[in-house]
């Protein structure tokens, strides 16, 4: 009977073909790069899984992702051992706290480990979870404050092209009426039937949130992302109360007690788990979970290729955030028709980074 120990585990890094610097309300994004982490078992079988880096830490995230490495080899895990693998995890890192680098670290390998041991049984990993549906709206995601108007309107432009039903926008740019009119450039080139969000990235006051919401009306936005700033549940509730529009938040939070506190609040419509950040799969779920409890939908961050299969798998998908920033350098990218993406029916998450992409970490 073969082992599934895990003997190996190596670590990448990666750019994608579409990097470029771009800028959101808070931050200036130099490069848009990833992590990458192979998980390989004592049968030969292996798994991978990424992380979205950017320019950021490389010394502290290759730092924390070599630890775990040596951490989880000098163990001797199996590789389905995903939940022992992130408590031990967690208790050795806790020092620093739980969230944070050593959280991403250890999510990248869950993600992987959960590839591998979808490929020993050769299912996809929805179906390995148990599936509800078998496709997910999309958006399409960008608008970056950096871009020219034009390039902003040339790139929904390009969405609608390609049959996305809905855009997100970023606000926040510190000029109301920049950012109104930008919103107004979009829905005067996209027309009433393409869906418009915005998103903050919790650059505004609760305050100014209310004026962008209330001025923003007459061009109609579907809902508004990390308006204020993720700590401030105070202001979440008067924004739902007030704003007319559905409000999304999640994507900074390392486990769900923000979520628990904006639900006691009343005061969230669209939750949004970040699979890195939440630790994984286990850790998405449980957030995807606690948000199905009191009919919250689930809108993840960021991780398309994994979101759409996890999406699959609970009872109140809203959607999934589009990127393309790793098509170019994967072998199977996502199949997006109308507007719907289709879970990969491959084993695992149905994709590998293709190896001259990958830069190896020693």
């Amino acid at each position: 009977m073969s082992s599934h120990k895990i003997k190996n585990i190596s670590i990448f890094r990666a750019v994608s073909t579409l990097s470029r610097p771009i800028a959101d309300s808070t931050h200036q994004l130099k490069e848009i790069a990833f992590y990458v982490v192979e998980a390989e078992d004592e049968s030969g079988c292996s798994g991978q899984g990424y992380l979205l880096a950017f320019h950021y830490s490389r010394n502290a995230i290759e730092g924390a992702l070599k630890d775990l490495r040596a951490f989880v080899l000098e163990r001797g895990y199996e590789a389905h051992e995903t939940l022992r693998i992130r408590q031990d995890w967690e208790a050795e890192s806790e020092y620093f706290g739980k969230g944070g680098i050593n959280m991403n670290a250890g999510a990248v390998l869950n993600v992987a480990l959960w590839d591998l041991r979808a490929w020993i049984l050769n299912v996809p990993v929805y179906k390995l979870l148990g599936s509800n549906i078998t496709r997910i709206p999309v958006y399409g995601s960008g608008g970056w404050i950096s871009y020219t108007e034009k390039e902003l309107v040339d790139e929904v432009l390009d969405y609608k092209k390609r049959g996305f039903k809905a855009v997100k926008v970023k606000v926040g740019s510190g000029d109301l009426e920049r950012d109104l009119e930008r919103l107004k450039a979009c829905r005067a080139a996209l027309g009433p039937e393409v869906r418009i969000m915005m998103d903050a990235n919790q650059a505004l006051k609760c305050s100014e949130a209310l004026e962008l919401s209330e001025r923003a009306k007459d061009i109609g936005i579907y809902w508004f992302e990390e308006p204020v700033a993720n700590t401030e549940f105070d202001s979440y509730q008067i924004l739902r109360q007030k704003c007319g529009i559905a409000l999304a938040m999640g994507e900074r939070e390392y486990d769900t007690q923000a979520l628990r506190a904006l639900i006691a609040r009343n005061a969230l419509d669209l939750w949004q788990p970040d699979l890195i950040r939440q630790g994984g799969v286990e850790g998405w779920r449980d957030s995807a979970a606690l948000a199905d409890a009191y009919g919250i939908p689930v809108l993840p961050h960021y991780y398309r290729d994994y979101d759409v299969e996890l999406l699959c798998t609970v009872k109140h998908p809203a959607g999934a955030e589009s990127f393309d920033w790793i098509d170019s350098i994967i072998d199977t990218p996502l199949r997006i028709e109308d507007g719907f993406a289709y879970p990969r029916e491959g084993a695992g998450w149905g994709f590998r980074f293709k190896e001259q992409a990958l830069s190896e970490i020693s």
